[in-house]
């Protein structure tokens, strides 16, 4: 590392020490509660979508959901000559609960990486927003593909952080499987969908399925819901759909970031791509139904300068849930193949 480097570099630690009331940060510290909440505020702002799901901090490691939306209907009559009423509660809540555990965000900085980046007026903010921005897409990456748990992850065999956490998708397959239709045609184990497929194997149009998803998925009194969306997997819909092409588009590597909206509707709803989002799967809920929970309190980090490797380590690590508030409120369906 380059002396100019260095004083840069030794500001930035400094800095990160003031904010979080320690005095050496190349030892473990938790990051304190204003720290911990900005910290979770940038990553929102890093990836549109993570900010438009509902990001919660919860005290305790394990427990009840939130329960953020409006459930059932809850208007009745009652007799009262012979009956007492009987309350309902408003917020849609289940059995199922919330665990949160422990996600590694452990990245490196070579000292040539920098050295380059010294250059730059805004040298603490670029270590920092490329931190939170990998963070976040990774957090939705482990929200749509998170199938498991393991002591020890591995991302030769999972890289698609499916072994870090157990994500919404997959919890609609566990807790709520009269939401989610995996096939149709039982021959290929696929929905197939083509102006010549048989009713039996499929659907004539990806319009077809949605509509079918909706009306047989999810429960009647949201059905309507204004706020529904269609999140379609890249497979499903053409790029010209989304208006990718459009000049005035961002970069490609910005894209990665965006919530891209289609210039059609899908089954009468409004179709999103999001990043990560399996390829060949649909998704029918509102975006604030789904949830990441993450622990007050457990944002932990250390920075250490690794002589011996010619870079600068950064552990990081937050505890977080991911949760489907009310499953009623999805349709999920994957294994969907285009066959004309």
């Amino acid at each position: 590392m380059q002396n100019e480097t260095r004083k840069l570099f030794n500001a930035y630690r400094d800095e990160v020490a003031n904010l979080n009331g320690v005095t050496d940060v190349s030892e473990k510290f938790t990051a304190t509660p204003s720290v911990q909440q900005r910290m979770e505020n940038r990553m929102q702002e890093s990836v549109e979508f993570l900010g438009m799901i509902n990001n919660v901090g919860v005290d305790e490691q394990q427990g009840e959901k939130i329960g953020l939306g409006i459930g059932a209907p809850v208007s009745g009559t009652t007799n009262t000559a012979t009956t007492d009423r009987a309350v309902t509660d408003p917020t849609a809540l289940d059995a199922e609960g919330y665990l949160c555990t422990q996600t590694n965000f452990d990245t490196y900085l070579s000292y040539s990486k920098l050295d380059m980046w010294a250059k730059f007026e805004d040298f603490q903010t670029r270590i920092r927003n490329m931190l939170l921005t990998r963070a976040a897409l990774d957090a939705i990456m482990i929200g749509f593909n998170g199938t498991s748990r393991a002591a020890t992850s591995n991302k030769g065999a999972n890289p698609m952080l499916q072994d870090v956490n157990i994500g919404w998708l997959e919890k609609i397959r566990q807790f709520a499987p009269e939401r989610y239709m995996e096939e149709v045609a039982a021959a290929s184990g696929t929905i197939e969908i083509g102006s010549s497929v048989a009713a039996a194997n499929g659907y004539k149009n990806i319009d077809a399925l949605v509509h079918d998803m909706v009306n047989n998925l999810m429960e009647p009194w949201y059905r309507e819901d204004t706020e529904l969306v269609c999140v379609v997997g890249r497979k499903l819909i053409s790029d010209k759909m989304f208006g990718i092409i459009n000049v005035s588009q961002a970069p490609t590597e910005q894209l990665a970031t965006k919530i891209l909206t289609s210039q059609v509707t899908v089954g009468a709803l409004p179709a999103v791509r999001v990043p990560y989002f399996p390829e060949n799967g649909i998704l029918v809920t509102r975006l604030d139904n789904l949830s990441r929970y993450y622990q007050n309190g457990k944002r932990r980090r250390t920075i250490v300068d690794n002589a011996k490797r010619d870079r600068v380590e950064n552990y990081e690590s937050s505890n977080d849930a991911y949760v489907v508030e009310d499953y009623g409120l999805t349709a999920f369906a994957e294994n969907i193949e285009l066959v004309d």
